[in-house]
């Protein structure tokens, strides 16, 4: 099979697309037919070598960890899914990953793909989809009526929060630029807050809860924002204890597992019209490290997704 592979960590350039083995699988594994995977900031992150220490990858490493495709054959363990079915997942980032024509994932990481969408569309959702419910629901405790803010709401991460948190009830604001201001309103946002002007960033106040994407000085910012007792949740670096406490309010950080349960939860939330997938480029496989470097940008909007194989 093919697959985009690195022998070494470095620049976009160390991606190989090449001839692979086909994964084994285990009794409890299910071998997926790839049709599309999406890009991560993680995926490049890997390729770097940040996370070297934290996921001690052999290496060739196929990267990626974003996927919807079609069951090619199933575990001697597995009775949740047979051949044929349409699947979607972000599976187990230590092992190898998505940028295939197949890959093995454990049956328990899987979840029915969206029937109203395609599987590029759904390619773009599981990585994004559960940070976002992490986040937003299982970490800050998000409820009907709450004012919410998100941090980046045209990106990946963004893109998804902005409309979990609108299907959950809440009064969502999202900073963006004025360029994707329209865009951000149309995923169900109350108010967009421009993030170039200070007197507009300023002015969001009195906040239950805070999304954080980005971090740095947006973060520091968004202690601000918090009413006493507010939520600042955080996806890039953990929020100082110290300040949470000394201000009153609260706060969390996110690394994402595998999770199933929120992939059901958010395809069932997209066939009921009240999640749509946000696409912001396409390539073909063989132009991964095309692909990567558009990420590493960070000024992509919605999701980066490749084409892997045939639907």
């Amino acid at each position: 099979m093919k697959a985009a592979r690195i022998h070494a960590y470095g620049d976009p350039d160390v991606i190989r697309v090449e001839d692979a083995p086909l994964p084994a699988i285990g009794p409890d594994d299910v071998l997926v037919r790839t049709v599309a995977a999406s890009v991560n900031p993680v995926d490049w992150k890997i390729r770097r070598g940040y996370l070297a220490q934290m996921l001690a990858h052999p290496l060739p490493l196929t990267l990626g960890w974003d996927v919807s495709g079609i069951v090619e054959q199933v575990g001697a363990h597995v009775t949740a899914f047979k051949p044929g079915d349409a699947v979607y997942s972000r599976p187990d980032i230590r092992r190898n990953g998505t940028y295939a024509e197949y890959v093995a994932i454990r049956a328990a990481e899987l979840a029915p793909k969206p029937a109203t969408i395609s599987h590029v569309e759904a390619a773009s959702l599981p990585l994004v989809s559960i940070t976002a419910w992490e986040a937003l629901i299982t970490t800050a405790g998000l409820t009907a009526g709450q004012r919410v803010l998100i941090h980046a709401g045209a990106g990946g991460v963004g893109s998804i929060a902005v409309q979990l948190a609108k299907a959950k009830g809440a009064h969502v604001t999202a900073t963006a630029s004025a360029a994707k201001a329209a865009l951000v309103r149309s995923l169900g946002a109350d108010e967009v807050v421009d993030y170039r002007d200070p007197a507009a960033f300023a002015a969001a106040r009195d906040l239950d809860i805070v999304f954080d994407t980005i971090g740095g000085a947006t973060q520091d910012a968004s202690w601000d924002m918090l009413k006493p007792g507010g939520f600042l949740v955080s996806i890039t670096q953990p929020p100082q204890p110290e300040r949470a406490a000394a201000e009153g309010k609260r706060a969390g950080f996110v690394f994402i597992d595998p999770s199933a349960p929120i992939l059901r939860d958010i395809a069932t939330l997209v066939d009921a019209g009240k999640i749509r997938p946000l696409i912001g480029g396409e390539y073909r496989l063989d132009h991964a490290a095309l692909a990567h470097a558009a990420s590493e940008t960070g000024r992509t909007t919605g999701k980066i997704v490749l084409y892997t194989g045939q639907p």
